[in-house]
C-alpha cells in the first residue's frame, strides 16, 4: 500500500504535489510567523522572512510561515494607470494568487475578522483561531466607493463618462473613455486625506491631457484637476514643478475642492469648498475616490484610533510594548508616509531584520526606516517625474548624481514604469528578492 502511494505521488506534478503538501501544512492551529494579506506587502515580506532565516543558517522548515488571505487574485495596481493610458490589457496585472505562494509557505484561503493579540491568535471568518509567534499585518486598506453617493450607478454605467483606475473591473472603462472624448470637458479629481500613491490621480490627468494633445483634440477638449488637497503635491519641490506644468498646459487647477456626489444623469459633480459647496458640468470624470482602513480593522487592539496598525515608524514594530510580536508594513500601517508599492520595498527588508533579531536575540536590529518611498509621475508619454521621498517630505532621489535633478521628466523614468517595474514585480519582488533601490542586494543595515 505504501509502495503503491509513494509511485502515485511520484507521477503526480510538482505543482500539485506542493499543493497537497501547502494544504497539508496550512491546517496546523500555530506557526511561528502568520502573515495577513496577501498583496504587495504580504507576500514580499513572507518570502523575505523565510529568505532571512535561511541565510543566517537558522532555516525555518517549509510550513512554519503561513499567509492567510482567501482572494482568488493578485493584483499589479500600479498597472492600473498603464490600463487607463492604454498602454497595458488589464490581464496583464493579475494573477491567480494561488500561483504566486510558494512552495515553502502554507497558505490559509480564509479572511481574517478579529485579531486577539493577548493570545497570539487570530480568529478567520469561518471561526477559526490560528496561532503565531510572530504576526505581521499588511491586509491594505479600503476604498469607500459608496461615500459619495451617485458614483456607483455611474462608474455601472458604460456610457457615463465616470471611470476610475482605482479598481481592476474600471480601469479599462478609463481608456475607452478618454480615447472616445472627442471635445468637452474632462475632469480629474483627488480626495483630501489618506490614499494609495497620491500621486495617480495626476498621472492619469497628464496622460489623458497629452493623448488628446497628440490625437488632434487639445483644442477641443479642457482639462481640470479638482483636488481637495492644497496643492499639487505633498512634496513642495514636486509639487511646484508639477504646479508649473499644470499653468504651461493650461490645466485647470481647483484646490481644497474636495467630491462628495455625482449626478450621472445630469452630469454634474458637487465638490465641498471651504465656502460651501459647488456644482461642476462634466463630459469626462475620472474619480479617484476616498479610502481608508479597513472596517474590521477598526476597534482592533492592535489598530490606532483611526483604524491603522500602530507601529513605530522606524522598526515597523507594534507601539504596544504586550504586543512585541505583532508587525505591519504597508497600506494597513500608521507609518507617516505615502503608501505605495515602492515604500514596501523599503520596509519590507527592515521589518524582517527586526523580527528575525528578536527571535534570535531577543532585540530588535539596527533597521530603521526612513519613510522611503517613490511615486513615479507620469507627465505623458515617454516621460516621467520621479519623485523620491522620506520622512519629513525630504526628497531622497536614487539618480539624481547619473541623471540629474529627478523634478525633470525623463523618458529614461517612463520606461522603468512602464517595462521594468512590472517585470520585476511579478518575477523577483513578491518572492522577496528584490530590495527597492538596492536592487537585488538584501541590506545589512551595518551587519
Amino acid at each position: 500500500m505504501l509502495a503503491l502511494r509513494s509511485k502515485a505521488l511520484m507521477k503526480s506534478s510538482p505543482a500539485a504535489a506542493a499543493r497537497r503538501w501547502a494544504s497539508t501544512a496550512a491546517d496546523k492551529d500555530k506557526f511561528k510567523v502568520v502573515v495577513v494579506g496577501a498583496g504587495s506587502g504580504g507576500l514580499t515580506v513572507a518570502n523575505q522572512i523565510y529568505h532571512r532565516f535561511k541565510s543566517a543558517g537558522k532555516a525555518l522548515n517549509p510550513g512554519d510561515i503561513a499567509i492567510v488571505d482567501a482572494a482568488e487574485y493578485h493584483y499589479y495596481q500600479p498597472g492600473w494607470t498603464l490600463v487607463g493610458a492604454g498602454l497595458k490589457s488589464k490581464d496583464e496585472t493579475r494573477r491567480r494568487l494561488d500561483s504566486l505562494i510558494t512552495a515553502h509557505l502554507a497558505h490559509i484561503p480564509e479572511n481574517v475578522k478579529a485579531f486577539e493579540p493577548k493570545s497570539s491568535s487570530v480568529t478567520t471568518a469561518s471561526g477559526r483561531k490560528i496561532g503565531y509567534e510572530n504576526l505581521v499585518v499588511a491586509t491594505g486598506l479600503q476604498i469607500n466607493w459608496s461615500t459619495i453617493p451617485g458614483l456607483e450607478k455611474a462608474l455601472a454605467d458604460p456610457s457615463s463618462g465616470v471611470s476610475s483606475i482605482y479598481s481592476y473591473n474600471t480601469c479599462d472603462k478609463v481608456w475607452r473613455d478618454i480615447d472616445g472624448l472627442r471635445s468637452g470637458k474632462a475632469i480629474f479629481t483627488q480626495p483630501a486625506g489618506v490614499i494609495k500613491c497620491a500621486g495617480a490621480p495626476q498621472k492619469i490627468m497628464w496622460m489623458a491631457w497629452d493623448r488628446f494633445r497628440k490625437t488632434g483634440r487639445g483644442d477641443t477638449v479642457s482639462v481640470d484637476f479638482y483636488t481637495g488637497m492644497p496643492s499639487m503635491f505633498s512634496v513642495k519641490k514636486y509639487s511646484d514643478a508639477l504646479n508649473e506644468l499644470r499653468k504651461e498646459r493650461g490645466v485647470g487647477g481647483f484646490f481644497q475642492h474636495n467630491l462628495v456626489s455625482l449626478d450621472p444623469e445630469a452630469h454634474k459633480a458637487t465638490f465641498k469648498t471651504a465656502d460651501g459647496t459647488v456644482d461642476v458640468d462634466y463630459t469626462l470624470l475620472h474619480v479617484s475616490p476616498p479610502m481608508g482602513p479597513l472596517d474590521f480593522m477598526k476597534g482592533s487592539p492592535i489598530a490606532d484610533q483611526a483604524g491603522w496598525v500602530s507601529v513605530d515608524q522606524a522598526t515597523l514594530r507594534h507601539t504596544n510594548p504586550e504586543f512585541g510580536n505583532v508587525w505591519a508594513l504597508g497600506d494597513c500601517s500608521s507609518l507617516p508616509t505615502s503608501k505605495t508599492a515602492a515604500a514596501i520595498t523599503a520596509q519590507a527588508p527592515v521589518l524582517t531584520e527586526n523580527l528575525f533579531s528578536v527571535v534570535d536575540t531577543g532585540k530588535v536590529a539596527s533597521a530603521s526606516y526612513d519613510g522611503y518611498t517613490s511615486c513615479p509621475l507620469l507627465t505623458g508619454y515617454g516621460q516621467l517625474m520621479l519623485a523620491e521621498f522620506k520622512y519629513g517630505l525630504e526628497p531622497k532621489e536614487s539618480f539624481s548624481n547619473v541623471l540629474g535633478d529627478q523634478v525633470v521628466p525623463r523618458s529614461a523614468f517612463y520606461y522603468l514604469k512602464k517595462d521594468l517595474f512590472p517585470f520585476v514585480y511579478w518575477r523577483y519582488m513578491l518572492q522577496g528578492n528584490w530590495f527597492g533601490s538596492k536592487g537585488f542586494i538584501r541590506p545589512t543595515f551595518g551587519q
